[in-house]
């Protein structure tokens, strides 16, 4: 009597075992149906093609052309005809001073030119006689050879009355102050009716058509472009102002200077830019893309940004292997290059990496891929081309 509940017990426990066992087998095949699968992620080929490097760096713009109009003459200033900040032509008078006081000098000049050219023209008359007076022995030579002395003395006096002239047209000329190149005037630092010294600046005019673009190279840089620039040879300069994405503006490089401040170690450098939308103006700062005309080794290996993960100062990305599993390669990076990254080393052309879904890969860990273009377009679009291009 006593054993048959001990039985009855056993039974019901072993039925229990069963049905757990049973749970349990059930449970553990989706999950390793799962762990198969692998962690969901997009996968892209490592693109190869020849690139060429350039550098970045920090300038500003300088007008080619920079004048400071200042006055040669003292006097009122009577008229100011231009508007702050318009354009303005070579020659374009541009402020006007008093003319009378000058007029008037001019006139006195002239008129003393004309007596002193007078004076000249009949010393020369008597010099003529005195030279057939002399021939028939009228005179002494000494008479003869002082009217020949007075002559040149005349001639001289003209000669000067002559220049006092034409400085009085010039200072005359001076009274309108005119552009001398074309470009953009600044304000009128001195307004209509104020009295000006000679030299007294009165605006400035820059040129617009054109802009330089000055920034600071290293010694690489020096290295690359330098013999090219003092060779003549074409180096293009791209640059971007602050509120501008890219360097939308092209030049190429017009000045390299012909040493490096052995302080810095920088050299100094300048490109040309047209202006001919007068969006550039002196003073901007600038973003400066300069064309090193250094080739990448061969073909360059690019990747896109989001495949780059960071272990302290080591750059990695996740290979995908060809039985879809996740293989850690530590990389050396270049620059950028149309959005994408060149790798210098650790990567081989044709390797899949890991673009998207970064945090929920481990190293040797399942993945389950789906392939995208290494420059972030849709797969569908990967999907519409040939068969060949796929495997490439």
């Amino acid at each position: 009597m006593i054993l048959r509940p001990t039985v009855a017990l056993l039974a019901t426990a072993g039925l229990a075992a069963a049905i757990l066992s049973g749970c349990g087998d059930a449970n553990s095949k989706p999950t390793e149906a799962a762990a198969g699968q692998g962690a969901p992620i997009t996968a892209a080929v490592v693109l190869e093609k020849p690139v060429t490097e350039t550098q970045e760096f920090s300038g500003r713009l300088e007008a080619i052309e920079r004048v400071q109009i200042r006055s040669r003459v003292a006097g009122y200033i009577t008229a100011v005809n231009f508007q702050p900040g318009s354009k303005v032509k070579k020659g374009q008078v541009l402020f006007v001073i008093d003319t009378r006081p000058f007029q008037a000098e001019a006139n006195r000049a002239d008129a003393a030119a004309h007596a002193a050219q007078a004076k000249a023209e009949l010393a020369r008359l008597e010099l003529a006689r005195a030279e057939k007076l002399l021939a028939d022995k009228a005179i002494a030579q000494r008479e003869y050879d002082e009217r020949a002395s007075s002559l040149k003395e005349l001639d001289a006096n003209a000669r000067a009355a002559l220049a006092q002239a034409e400085n009085a047209k010039l200072n005359l000329g001076y009274t309108q102050v005119t552009a001398p190149i074309d470009g953009r005037v600044s304000k009128a630092e001195i307004t209509v009716g104020n009295l000006i010294d000679a030299s007294a600046v009165l605006t400035s005019v820059v040129s617009d058509d054109k802009i330089y673009a000055s920034f600071d190279g290293d010694e690489s840089t020096y290295l690359n472009v330098g013999a090219r620039a003092h060779g003549g040879q074409p180096v293009k300069v791209r640059i971007g102002l602050a509120t501008e994405s890219g360097f939308p503006h092209e030049g190429k490089l017009e000045f390299v200077d012909n040493q490096l401040d052995p302080r810095t170690g920088a050299v100094r450098m300048r490109a040309v830019f047209a202006n001919e939308d007068n969006l550039l103006a002196p003073g901007l700062f600038a973003k400066v893309q300069l064309d090193s005309g250094a080739q990448a080794r061969g073909a360059a290996l690019l990747i896109n940004e989001q495949a780059i993960g960071t272990d302290q100062n080591r750059k990695f990305v996740f290979v995908v292997t060809p039985d879809n599993k996740a293989d850690y390669r530590q990389v050396t990076l270049g620059q950028t290059v149309d959005g994408l990254r060149i790798v210098r080393s650790g990567l081989k052309a044709g390797e899949k990496i890991v673009v998207n879904g970064l945090q929920r890969v481990r190293p040797g860990a399942p993945l389950s891929p789906q392939m995208v273009l290494m420059d972030g377009q849709a797969a569908d679009k990967l999907a519409a081309l040939p068969a060949a291009a796929k495997g490439n």
